[in-house]
């Protein structure tokens, strides 16, 4: 691990570290995400950035606030960046100032250390595995990253956040919008009740369901977010 000190942080408050964040970069490359993380005229920075080679850079120590998730909500908590610790993973992502970027897949080397940075995190501050989230989660009106290819699944499997336990086949379930999106606000997303909902499905299944973002409610988005509930609940417990 390389250190670089990025001067964009601030002191926490003194609460305790409860998520993990995931970003993309969506920059050009590497080198201009870490100059940007740098940059004091950015104000932005993460704790970490993994280039796609898995070299990881630690840019903010831990104890420091780092500027990584902006306006964000989950739960109850509006001042995410006081209490988690952000990854950003060098994608070009989706697009990035005009550029046409392709957004690709996130290479295995880049994965295998994002899973072992991530577990070293979570094993430090006892991070419960569904407060590891990704921006558009916590940020859905603006963020969209680390994006529909990040593989979650993987991580999950690995003990970094969690995933669907199973499939909705065979299984009668109601699909029911308004309590969809009940449950969606119980998992701690900041659900908008008087706007269209296709933005927020579509940043849950940016998430858990990444073989269809299309904002429609379904039987399997249904199944997947109450498979999900069940698991926080035994989360929460332990």
């Amino acid at each position: 691990m390389k250190v670089l000190n990025s001067v964009n942080f601030d002191n926490r408050t003194g609460a305790k570290i409860k998520y993990l964040i995931m970003h993309y970069t969506g920059m050009i490359n590497g080198a201009n995400a870490l100059e940007k993380l740098c940059d004091p005229k950015s104000k932005v920075s993460a704790h970490y950035l993994v280039e796609e080679n898995g070299q990881v850079y630690q840019l903010v120590n831990e104890q420091k606030r780092a500027w990584h998730a902006g306006v964000a909500k989950w739960e109850d908590d509006e001042d995410i960046n006081d209490i988690s610790i952000g990854i950003e993973i060098v994608n070009s992502g989706h697009a990035y100032a005009g550029y046409e970027s392709v957004y690709k897949a996130f290479p295995e080397v880049q994965m295998a250390q994002v899973i072992g940075l991530a577990q070293k995190i979570i094993n430090r501050h006892k991070i419960k595995r569904h407060y590891v989230l990704g921006h558009s989660d916590v940020a859905w009106r603006r963020k969209i990253d680390p994006g529909e290819l990040f593989d979650w699944k993987k991580l999950s499997q690995n003990g970094v956040g969690v995933w669907p336990t199973s499939s909705s086949e065979g299984v009668k379930i109601k699909v029911d919008l308004s309590n969809f999106l009940r449950q969606l606000k119980t998992f701690g997303y900041d659900v908008d009740f008087e706007k269209d909902p296709s933005e927020t499905i579509t940043a849950f299944q940016r998430h858990f369901r990444q073989d269809n973002i299309n904002g429609q409610l379904d039987k399997e988005t249904m199944w997947r977010l109450l498979s999900l509930i069940k698991q926080k609940s035994v989360n929460i417990r332990l």
